[in-house]
């Protein structure tokens, strides 16, 4: 279970990096000392005094790395005094967010306490945290884990029960080593760097809340995503050990009357799930979900959507299948009600089909009342289908 999120601040929460490559640049100018400010972006994501003492080797300075700090850290206030913090936009959103759904922040940053302080100050956001972390306080920097294990910590959870955001080469490689989930933000303005090592990559976080960061979570662990809820039921993803309870389902003649066998048999049926968990769930981000009621966690049948060629074209199709025990309640209504509103509103979707036998009787009314307007009959493998559609107006 999703506990903790742990940022990154530079280049993540402020977007910082910039400003720190060109104090880099400017207090070694003042010094006589010209360095590419391209040369500063591989230290992204480690520390100050790391990257300076490799500064001092590389480029043979008569300077200690204190003695560099010290210039740095003047430079760097100027820039900061004259052009403030620039806050990467839509993540308070997120962090407010995150607070009020009961998860603990923190911050495991490379730069040090009080730079940490002043930023959380300067965007009102230290209130939301549980623990600021600095690098400096550990014994090795990103790359290493030291600060994300250091802030797991001190959060008091375990490393499966947090994810990490970041947005450097070095804190992905640092997250991977910790063996917690990260989240890689590619920042434009961080420079050139690898993120290929993270399990997710966002290019923003306009769209990135509580619920997507949780599915990020889910799916690193293998766990079922949960897609909505409704007045009776939950709709979720089908792990293989629902399997048995759909297959039942199946069986019986009327319910299966209008659809395709779900497999030869059961355990034909629980190897087809595993491809579809990976080849569909997975890749597409949607298909056919068990539909669950909410007090007894039983499972009463299957909702979603999925994709399906009709007439040369790719379309998404809704589809249901239900226990013939619910049957005539309104349920297969309340459910594909709650699938088309998700897939409109969360998944963008812009047109959805369904297409279905000339003599289910049920499914046209069920078409119906979903406002899914009848197009056109065709045919396929031999026999009629009405083709229903409805269009996305959001």
């Amino acid at each position: 279970m999703l506990k903790a999120v742990i940022f990154d601040m530079d280049g993540v929460l402020v977007d910082s990096e910039p400003l720190h490559a060109r104090a880099h640049v400017l207090s070694l100018r003042e010094l006589g000392i010209d360095i590419p400010l391209e040369y500063c972006y591989q230290f992204i994501g480690s520390t100050t005094i790391h990257m300076l003492n490799t500064m001092i080797k590389d480029f043979n300075l008569v300077y200690s790395a204190n003695e560099l700090l010290d210039f740095y850290n003047e430079t760097k206030k100027k820039l900061i005094a004259k052009e403030g913090y620039e806050a990467v936009p839509f993540t308070k959103e997120l962090i407010i967010d995150l607070y009020r759904k009961g998860i603990k922040l923190a911050i495991a940053s490379s730069s040090t306490m009080e730079e940490i302080s002043n930023v959380v100050t300067a965007l009102g956001i230290s209130q939301y945290f549980t623990k600021l972390i600095s690098g400096t306080t550990v014994p090795n920097p990103k790359p290493a884990p030291d600060v994300f294990l250091k802030a797991v910590y001190e959060l008091d959870v375990k490393p499966d029960e947090c994810i990490i955001i970041e947005d450097s080469y070095n804190g992905v490689c640092a997250a991977n080593s910790a063996n917690i989930p990260v989240i890689g933000y590619i920042n434009e303005h961080s420079g050139q760097q690898d993120l290929t090592k993270a399990n997710f990559l966002i290019e923003g976080f306009e769209e990135v809340n509580y619920i997507f960061i949780n599915n990020v979570y889910q799916r690193f662990f293998n766990l079922p995503i949960t897609v909505t809820t409704t007045t009776h039921f939950v709709i979720r993803e089908l792990t293989t050990k629902d399997i048995p309870d759909l297959y039942r389902i199946y069986q019986n003649p009327n319910v299966k009357k209008y659809v395709e066998e779900l497999g030869v048999n059961l355990e034909d049926s629980i190897e087809k799930h595993k491809a579809y968990i990976e080849k569909v769930y997975h890749f597409y981000g949607y298909g056919l979900w068990g539909v669950f009621i909410k007090d007894s966690n039983e499972l009463v049948g299957h909702c979603g959507i999925q994709n399906r060629l009709i007439n040369n074209s790719n379309e998404i199709e809704i589809g249901y299948l239900f226990d013939e025990r619910i049957w005539g309640r309104g349920y297969a209504y309340e459910c594909c009600k709650a699938i088309l509103d998700y897939a409109f509103k969360e998944l963008e979707i812009k047109q959805i089909i369904a297409v279905i036998d000339p003599q289910n009787e049920r499914s046209i009314h069920l078409a119906e009342r979903l406002s899914m307007k009848k197009v056109e009959e065709f045919t396929s493998s031999d026999h009629s289908f009405f083709l229903y559609k409805i269009t996305n107006n959001l």
